[in-house]
């Protein structure tokens, strides 16, 4: 195996693989042979990076064998990169569009086996105040108080709210109480004076807006 360190020094890092990276970030001493191997065994079995930025540190240590040190490096390493994508350091991220709002929400949800939505607070700009996870297992009427999902703009004095949540099995085509959720929400953002500007439905890949299906 080539050195991984002069490879990167004379190529650059994009020419690297992303468990070679990966094995560069974890191993900060003496390199053995079979840790590219390690790290591709681990990434294959969560399906890439992702994917094993939603695993948790018990998980890891557990079922991977990792120490409590490697797995906490993974978890730093592959959050700060999670962060560094959406960051926007000279203005509060704008949504300009679906893709923006999408964008934003994807990497923590794509990849989850549960259902969680996602609320984000906007200002009259369209730029996110603040995101907000409202709920986790499976988003329904019977949960969903469109109070809870209102309140945080309400207390900033916000005109905007978009909502998201995901589909475990990937498939982002809305079912039928998603759709009614929506319209209750859209209805209740109504009463407020606070505008519903979507509820997006984040598949894997893919995604849907109920805005462009519904056309409220």
């Amino acid at each position: 195996m080539k050195q991984l360190r002069e490879r990167l020094q004379c190529y650059g890092s994009e020419t690297l693989l992303d468990e070679e990276l990966l094995t560069l970030a974890l191993c900060t001493g003496p390199m053995r042979e079979d840790a590219v191997t390690a790290i591709r065994t681990l990434l294959n079995h969560y399906g890439g990076l992702g994917g094993l930025m939603c695993a948790d540190m018990g998980e890891l240590c557990q079922e991977h064998r990792l120490s409590a040190v490697k797995a906490a490096q993974i978890q730093a390493v592959l959050e700060l990169a999670k962060r560094l994508s959406i960051e926007r350091p000279d203005r509060k991220y704008q949504i300009r569009s679906v893709d923006d709002a999408a964008n934003l929400v994807r990497l923590d949800l794509m990849h989850l086996d549960h259902e969680e939505m996602h609320i984000l607070i906007l200002n009259t700009k369209h730029q996110v105040v603040e995101r907000i996870r409202r709920y986790m297992g499976t988003v329904n009427s019977s949960v969903l108080r469109a109070s809870e999902v209102f309140r945080p703009a309400v207390v900033r004095n916000c005109p905007n709210v978009i909502v998201a949540h995901n589909h475990p099995s990937g498939d982002p085509a809305p079912s039928p109480e998603d759709i009614e959720v929506t319209k209750q929400l859209v209805a209740a953002g109504r009463l407020l004076d606070i505008d519903l500007l979507d509820h997006i439905i984040i598949g894997n890949p893919r995604y849907v807006s109920l805005k462009e299906r519904l056309r409220w």
